[in-house]
């Protein structure tokens, strides 16, 4: 055994301190940059400093926590809303910060043994609830809202109607899909990272699975790059650069991960009623608005800009790079037919999970005396949700095709051998 193995093997195990690092770092990534899009995209308006707590609220509703919106306005008056969308920027950033994070301590070692890394990520899971439920906890609040100006605003001042509008969080949900989001974060992290040595079955597992998920998170990532790409030349030639610095910390993965699907052929079902502006793509918005029940798809799309139809060959790059890089990871003498399974299986559950994770509700209404009922002026209503089976179906075609090109390539390009494996692990 060499001097290194023997330093790795004898080394401190990381305990409570480490973990409360990790968390603390993950927690405050996720927390700077909602904080900087809340304020690209004006919350700190909102009044009786609700600032910090919408902070809260968006951090819970990040990793899958339950927000609710309330609102009441007195007898004479009605208020009603309720959305549903996950700000996958922070999301993101909060994966890759737990991730590192519980990875970092576990290359000095010579192998990480099932016990060890259970009690590494139990250490981090207990400090992490304790954290989610306080946000939880926390991203309650309710304000007054304006009725604005005209006939609706002068009825509220004669009866003295102030409408509120307010929102809370589910502790008990929040907790559970917090929890079960930290999970997947660290399996994903431990397949994906072959530079952490694993005894016998783990390795095995490992071996087996991590090609395809390495490959599906370095496809998500890409597709989040190209898009913090073409924000910013976005911002720099059409100006706005606030509302566009509000989008990408927010919530670009929600507008670029669909978009991959979009180029593979799949449909989503759209539809925008209200006066406010939405911070989405000008084209997108046309297209919601243009009915009661819009097909977001490359040809409609297209129809209002002709550049939509460079989403088809953009994405098709996109799955042959990572088909080609499943292929060399994978083991030698794998056949094409095994390259094109794995990779249909990992691009139907990535498509699954963009699936998931892309669907956006949202609705707000007031109306006083009648007046509005709950869907006039002061109403806005969005809802985007895929067509489930043209975006599972377009990704498993996809994927067999790609990965048979891919392992096809692979075989062209050079493998990882055993010394940089070694190198890895070191």
């Amino acid at each position: 055994m060499s001097l290194r193995n023997a330093a790795g093997q004898s080394g401190a195990r990381p305990g409570w301190v480490q973990a409360l690092a990790v968390t603390l770092a993950g927690v405050l990534a996720m927390g700077v940059v909602a904080a900087l899009g809340l304020w690209a995209a004006g919350a700190t308006d909102i009044p009786d400093g609700a600032y910090p707590k919408v902070v809260a609220a968006t951090v819970v509703a990040a990793v899958g926590g339950g927000v609710e919106l309330s609102g009441g306005a007195g007898a004479l008056a009605g208020a009603e809303g309720g959305l549903t969308v996950i700000p996958l920027s922070v999301t993101l950033v909060g994966a890759l910060v737990f991730a590192a994070g519980f990875l970092r301590p576990l290359r000095h070692r010579a192998v990480a043994g099932p016990g060890e890394l259970a009690g590494w990520a139990a250490r981090i899971g207990a400090l992490w609830l304790l954290a989610l439920t306080g946000l939880a906890i926390a991203a309650r609040h309710t304000f007054r809202l304006s009725l604005g100006e005209g006939l609706i605003s002068d009825l509220g001042e004669l009866f003295g109607i102030e409408p509120e509008v307010g929102f809370t969080t589910e502790v008990l949900p929040t907790v559970v899909f917090g929890v079960l989001w930290l999970t997947g974060v660290l399996v994903v992290a431990l397949l994906v990272a072959r530079g952490i040595p694993l005894p016998g079955r783990l390795s095995r597992w490992r071996e087996a699975a991590g090609p395809a998920a390495y490959a599906m998170v370095a496809l998500l990532l890409a597709c989040a790059v190209l898009g913090v790409v073409i924000g910013v030349v976005a911002a720099m030639t059409r100006g706005r650069p606030v509302e566009t610095l509000a989008v990408v910390l927010l919530g670009l993965p929600n507008l670029a991960w669909p978009a991959l699907t979009v180029g593979l052929g799949a449909t989503w079902d759209g539809r925008v009623e209200g006066p406010f502006a939405l911070p989405m793509p000008n084209v997108l918005d046309r297209v919601m608005r243009s009915g009661e029940l819009s097909a977001v798809d490359l040809g409609t799309l297209a129809e209002h800009d002709g550049r939509v139809w460079w989403l088809l060959p953009i994405a098709a790059a996109l799955l042959l790079a990572a088909a080609c890089l499943l292929a060399v990871r994978s083991p030698a003498g794998v056949p094409l037919w095994r390259h094109a399974v794995h990779m249909a299986v990992a691009l139907l559950l990535t498509v699954l999970m963009i699936c998931l994770l892309g669907r956006v509700s949202a609705a707000f209404g007031l109306s006083v005396l009648g007046i509005g009922d709950l869907g006039g002026d002061l109403s806005q209503h969005l809802f985007l949700r895929p067509r489930w089976w043209s975006a599972l179906g377009f990704a498993v075609l996809w994927g067999l095709v790609t990965g048979f090109l891919g392992g096809l390539i692979a075989r062209r390009l050079p493998r990882p051998d055993s010394s940089d494996r070694a190198r890895d692990a070191r």
